[in-house]
């Protein structure tokens, strides 16, 4: 029997706090004129909380895909996380997730492709799930870039915002759902979008943090040439590996970067209608992998997507990476009935509950096997004492 992976379940969260291309005026030498004129972007939200990370607005977008669904987090078999700011380098930022979903059953890794990240794991959940091997996998694109961003250089802190957005993909027996994948990198052009020190090659030290090396760096004319013409490559091949034409597709919603990147590659060079593609970077800025699942998420609670539509999801970043899929988007979830909804009021709290006992138990246990380990150790003492004394 067949099976098909389909989106059954959508959600985001963005931080509270809107910073303004006004806001940023005051800081570096910009304006809002210019910020618009050359991006498109108006404002951005930013994390502002010291409890506030990637893996908490990963969480909040995983419970608004789950309510949606009308799954427990039990039904997951698989999290990814898509991000290029992970809340540490290990452990997985998918792994804080699971434990704070309460999502037992789940294996949980990162992926790490910068904006093409969240149409990477969207290809691996659907790869698990046709073959077999996963039947409801949970992609979540989740992103603080404002910890990594130089606030005194114009070129880059005007152009991302913090935000997470997340997918459950489902096995069905009915066709639709994902259809096609392009997957693509050319990591010659590796250098022009970058976050130099932090890792093995470049450890923390005095100096990777006197010169800034902890911040983005980027090469903004190289990688929008690059950009503007893999998107509309990576638009093209897809919708062909599916078996349709443009004229089949009724939305692209591509990765929220630049309106101009978006204008040229999929407007002008696809010759593809505006009204057809959703933008909505002006007010989240570049949330890089969490752009598209945001976008998404927005363009279904504003009637942009109907059951049978065919929507194209493409995105580049750095890498470079590129990643482009085509989806026939599945009828919508019914509402969940109100006690459902107390369910996941009630849930959440005791998987915490149920997590805090597993770390108490850990202790408890590592404490015991500690005395465990000392009476013996004093025991051997004893032993060999005894045997000089014999002797």
């Amino acid at each position: 029997m067949a099976r098909y992976s389909h989106i059954v379940g959508w959600g985001m969260y963005v931080p509270e706090r809107v910073v303004t291309n006004d806001d940023l005026a005051k800081i570096v030498e910009t304006s809002d004129e210019w910020i618009r004129t050359r991006t498109g972007i108006r404002e951005r939200h930013i994390v502002d909380k010291p409890n506030e990370s990637t893996s908490t607005l990963a969480i909040r977008a995983a419970r608004a895909a789950l309510e949606k669904a009308g799954l427990p987090p039990t039904a997951l078999d698989l999290i990814i996380v898509a991000t290029s700011s992970p809340d540490h380098l290990f452990p997985a930022t998918a792994c804080i997730v699971q434990d704070a979903i309460g999502a037992t059953r789940a294996g949980a890794y990162d992926l790490s492709a910068a904006c093409s990240g969240f149409v990477y794991g969207m290809a691996m959940a659907h790869g698990l799930i046709v073959s077999g091997q996963a039947d409801t996998v949970m992609v979540i694109g989740a992103e603080t870039l404002s910890r990594l961003v130089d606030w005194s250089d114009r070129n880059t802190c005007v152009l991302f915002g913090d935000g997470a957005g997340a997918v459950i993909m489902q096995a069905r027996e009915e066709p639709g759902g994902f259809l096609a994948s392009v997957l693509g990198a050319d990591g010659s052009g590796a250098n022009l979008l970058t976050l130099p020190a932090g890792g093995s090659k470049l450890p923390a030290s005095v100096d990777t943090v006197r010169n800034g090396d902890h911040y983005i760096k980027m090469d903004g004319r190289a990688v929008f040439r690059f950009a503007t013409r893999v998107m509309a490559e990576a638009t093209r091949e897809v919708v062909e590996r599916a078996g349709l034409t443009l004229d089949d597709v009724e939305l692209i919603i591509p990765h929220q970067a630049n309106t101009r990147i978006i204008e040229s590659s999929v407007v002008k060079q696809l010759k593809f209608p505006p009204e057809k593609v959703f933008i909505n970077l002006d007010r989240y800025g570049n949330t890089s992998t969490a752009s598209i699942p945001i976008a998404l998420t927005e363009a279904v609670e504003q009637g942009r997507v109907q059951p049978g539509d065919h929507i194209v999801f493409v995105g580049f970043g750095a890498g470079l990476t590129w990643a482009a899929a085509l989806i026939q988007w599945a009828p919508p979830t019914p509402e969940l009935p109100t006690w459902k909804r107390f369910w996941y009021k009630v849930w959440y709290p005791w998987s915490r509950i149920l997590s805090g006992y597993r770390r108490l138990r850990r202790r408890l246990f590592a404490a015991w096997l500690g005395t465990k380990e000392r009476s013996q150790e004093e025991l051997e003492s004893l032993r060999s004492r005894t045997r000089r004394d014999t002797e």
